[in-house]
């Protein structure tokens, strides 16, 4: 590689390095996209009767905003006059092979909900991870449906928070065995709300209302996802964990801060933001792994709402479907679908696929390189999926490995130009020294005879860099795969690697596990100082890759290179452990490609001996 090569070689690692230390401590910002408040939602009129103010409400409750008056019904929050810890609540199990938990009979809410196939720990016998609690629990978290009243209707007339429902049919909420809740409000309106649930993490509300009143009513249905103060988030720039939403054809997150900050629309209760959809939609809460979501059916019209309760510290996201009105002797019915699980890829876009769910695999957080990010996880899932079927131990880690060999294989002919340009390179050595010694100091004249040459050769350059231009995305891309899919959490690969979306748990402290103390706590200075096994064998290989070309003879150029390895190897050490056998992977094949590459173009590179020329050189700097 000549001198040029080298500089942009240099200039890209170093630029790799700053990129990487910016994704890892630098500004957690994110925009802000969403719309401009909705002006009905702020100057809807006065608050319901019996609305407590943003004073005197009480933990636990939330305020009701005020009656529909413009077409539009508001929902009572899913809060209001919570049941305080300890009451006696009857309650309807939920039981499927995937799933745990239980519905209040007070409002309808499941709110006690927890999955099966995940334990909080690597540990098989750890407590299996907990999605949705009631009120009294630490986190309140739940979904709760109902009827927003309008025109002569009053928030008596319909379910709400504290309905004390009645059980129709069904005593125990499985795959096959719906159940059905029954309230008679006593005065003409009777209404009913079965729920089943899929073989996965996916409930159907299907909510009806007879009128036996001689009046003509008005009244509109609603979904409604309510957490009780805010969740603990990891709070890593390039993961979302807030409010997910698609509305038509955009889809919008929103940070839990930025719920806060949302503009009034009952200045003294609750802010929030009103966009309506036209027909397809859906909006929750995700976190890292799991995700609580109020899908309407495609094709349905309805208002999507986040709000956020001052007073009751309480985040909401709501779905509001449009007035119904039924004259006497009418009914009407309403479905809609609630998420509450894991995202699982395969699982999600089966909702999506055969539901007709617009977009909702993008609930998963694919982030700035989804261009790459989906197929890289496409093709991973694939892999891992194969190599289970065939029973081999540690398949995510092998399927990892696999997707490398592929990818540099797709990258192979990039690989073979960029090393050809290289070579012509160095066959124009000559006649760049040449130019050098005529133009002697006057470096406009040589960048534009460079530049010449470079064009009446055809060469370019830059093109020997180009493979690892190109790696840097696709790096970003497996990064975001490996952190934030789940199907990555807790997969063991070979020996002392249980977790590959962890950090090697090995480290130098403790010899590996030879000394009798614990290896620091990942994510400590210490951690960070004392690296595991998989971060040396990448800064091996990195090294080991920089010796198919002899030490550059630039004092600079050389200390960077030589220095490269192994602050990669201290800066990668917290990653994932996916990650880092990726790279060990990449390294390793790009040394074999790049070595026999060379060979075809008559170079033998002489490994050992840069190898010894290089601890020689180190003998001599020492001496001195």
């Amino acid at each position: 590689m000549d001198e040029q090569g080298k500089n942009l070689l240099l200039a890209t690692a170093l630029s790799f390095l700053v990129i990487l230390l910016w994704y890892t401590v630098g500004p957690k910002v994110v925009p802000d996209w969403f719309p401009e408040p909705d002006p009905v939602a702020q100057d809807s009129g006065a608050a319901a009767p019996g609305t407590p103010s943003a004073e005197s409400a009480a933990p636990g409750m939330a305020l009701t905003p005020p009656a529909a008056t413009t077409g539009e019904a508001l929902p009572s929050s899913a809060a209001e006059a919570a049941p305080a810890p300890g009451s006696d609540v009857r309650r309807l199990e939920i039981d499927t092979p995937r799933l745990t938990g239980s519905i209040s009979l007070l409002g309808g809410r499941i709110d006690e909900l927890a999955l099966k196939d995940y334990n909080e720990t690597i540990d098989p016998g750890s407590e299996i991870v907990g999605l949705l609690s009631p009120v009294g629990s630490a986190q309140p978290y739940y979904a709760l449906h109902g009827w927003a009243p309008a025109g002569q209707l009053t928030y008596e007339q319909v379910p709400g928070a504290n309905t004390e429902w009645q059980v129709e049919s069904g005593q125990t909420l499985g795959v096959g065995r719906p159940v059905t809740l029954v309230w008679d409000n006593g005065a003409g309106l009777v209404f009913r709300r079965t729920i089943s649930l899929d073989e996965d993490y996916l409930f159907t509300v299907t909510q009806s209302v007879e009128n036996s009143t001689p009046e003509t009513v008005r009244l509109a249905p609603y979904g409604i996802v309510a957490r009780h103060g805010r969740p603990d988030t990891i709070g890593f720039f390039i993961l979302h964990e807030g409010v997910v939403r698609q509305t038509d054809n955009e889809l919008s997150e929103l940070k839990y801060k930025k719920l806060v900050d949302l503009s009034f629309m009952d200045r003294e209760a609750a802010r929030a933001e009103i966009v309506p959809v036209e027909q397809n939609g859906w909006i929750g809460f995700t976190d890292k792994y799991w995700m609580t979501t109020l899908i309407p059916q495609p094709g349905q019209p309805f208002n999507s709402v986040v709000k956020y309760v001052d007073g009751a510290d309480i985040y909401q996201v709501e779905t509001r479907m449009p007035l119904v009105t039924l004259a006497p002797g009418e009914s009407a019915t309403s479905e809609s679908m609630l998420f509450a699980g894991a995202k699982e890829w395969e699982t999600i876009r089966r909702y999506e696929r055969e539901l007709g769910i617009y977009r909702f695999i993008d609930s998963i957080d694919w982030g700035w390189f989804f261009f790459f990010t989906k197929p890289i996880f496409w093709l991973l899932h694939w892999l891992h999926v194969s190599l289970v079927q065939v029973n081999i131990p540690g398949a995510m880690g092998w399927a990892i490995i696999a997707l490398t060999v592929i990818i540099k294989a797709a990258l192979l002919p990039l690989a073979y130009k960029s090393y050809t340009s290289m070579a012509k390179m160095k066959e124009l050595q000559p006649k760049m020294e040449e130019i050098k010694e005529r133009v002697g100091d006057d470096r406009q004249k040589l960048q534009m005879e460079m530049m010449a040459l470079y064009k009446k050769e055809k060469v370019n350059p830059a093109a020997g860099c180009l493979p690892l231009l190109v790696q840097i995305p696709i790096f970003f891309s497996l990064y975001k795969v490996i952190f934030v899919t789940i199907e990555l959490r807790h997969a063991p690969w070979i020996g002392w690697i249980k977790d590959l979306s962890a950090p090697d748990p090995s480290s130098v402290f403790n010899l590996f596990g030879l000394l009798p103390w614990d290896a620091p706590v990942p994510g400590s200075i210490m951690a960070l100082v004392f690296v595991g096994i998989l971060p040396i064998i990448f800064g091996i290989s990195m090294w080991l890759q920089q010796k198919l070309n002899p030490t550059p003879t630039d004092a600079t150029q050389a200390m960077v290179f030589a220095w490269l390895p192994w602050i990669f190897m201290f800066m990668l050490g917290g990653f994932a452990s996916g990650l880092i056998i990726y790279w060990i992977a990449n390294n390793l094949i790009t040394f074999i490609q790049q070595y026999a590459i060379m060979r075809s173009h008559g170079y033998k590179p002489d490994v050992f001996g840069n190898i010894r020329a290089s601890f020689r050189k180190k003998s001599a700097t020492g001496k001195k």
